[in-house]
C-alpha cells in the first residue's frame, strides 16, 4: 500500500505539516508507504482549458503536476491537506488539483481519497467539502474519520495543542489503511466495477 500526502500550505513547517506528520506516522505504523509532496510553496498556475492533455497525455504546463501524475497512478490513495483561506482551500492547491485531475487520464476508480482542512476557527467544513469533490468525480471512495477531517491552529505549531484534531488524523489514517486493504482484496476476488462509456449532457438535451 502507498499513499501520497499532499501539503497545500505555503509554509514548510506550519500547522498543515503537523497534521500531515500525524497521518504519516500512523500510516507507517500500519505498514503503509508514504510520500509527502509539498505543493503550497510552488508557483502553480491554473488550468486554461486548452485540452492539450487529451493529445499528449499530460498537462501543457510541465511542472509538479506532471511529476505527481505517475505517482498518483501508482498509489493506492491520496490525502490532500490545506490551510483554510476565506472558507476555501489555498488557491495554489486548487490550481494543482484542477490540472492534476483534468490532465490525468488513467483510471482512478477505487483509489482512496481523503481531505484535511487546517484552520484558525471556521471554514473547515466548507473546505473539506470542496476538496472531496475531486475524488467523487473520479469514482474514488472517500475515507472518513471520527469527525470532519480538520485540525485547528492559528500560529505555527499551535496545532500540536489540538488533541482531538490530531486524534482525528490518526483515526483517518487507520480507517484509510483498512479501506485500501479491503479494496485490494476485493479487486483480487471481484475485479473493478463494470464501467460504461461516458454520456455527457449539457442540461438541454
Amino acid at each position: 500500500m502507498k499513499v501520497l500526502l499532499i501539503n497545500g500550505s505555503p509554509k514548510s513547517n506550519g500547522n498543515t505539516s503537523i497534521a500531515i506528520r500525524e497521518l504519516d506516522r500512523t500510516f507507517q505504523e500500519n505498514g503503509v508507504e508514504t510520500e509527502i509532496i509539498h505543493v503550497g510553496n510552488k508557483a502553480i498556475r491554473g488550468c486554461i482549458g486548452c485540452a492539450k492533455c487529451f493529445e499528449t497525455g499530460k498537462c501543457v504546463f510541465d511542472d509538479i503536476v506532471n511529476e505527481t501524475a505517475p505517482k498518483l497512478e501508482a498509489a493506492d490513495g491520496i490525502v490532500v491537506a490545506t490551510p483554510v483561506y476565506y472558507a476555501s482551500a489555498n488557491g495554489t492547491i486548487i490550481s494543482f488539483l484542477d490540472r492534476l485531475f483534468y490532465s490525468s487520464h488513467f483510471d482512478m476508480c477505487m483509489k482512496v481519497g481523503a481531505s484535511v482542512a487546517v484552520c484558525r476557527r471556521g471554514g473547515a467544513s466548507a473546505t473539506f467539502d470542496e476538496l472531496n469533490k475531486y475524488f467523487t468525480i473520479r469514482s474514488m471512495p472517500i475515507a472518513s474519520s471520527q469527525y470532519w477531517n480538520c485540525v485547528h491552529g492559528r500560529t505555527p505549531g499551535e496545532a500540536e495543542q489540538d488533541a482531538e484534531g490530531l486524534q482525528t488524523m490518526r483515526v483517518l489514517a487507520r480507517n484509510m489503511t483498512f479501506l485500501m486493504k479491503s479494496i485490494a482484496l476485493g479487486k483480487e476476488q471481484y475485479g473493478l466495477p463494470e464501467t460504461e462509456e461516458w454520456t455527457p449532457t449539457h442540461f438541454v438535451r
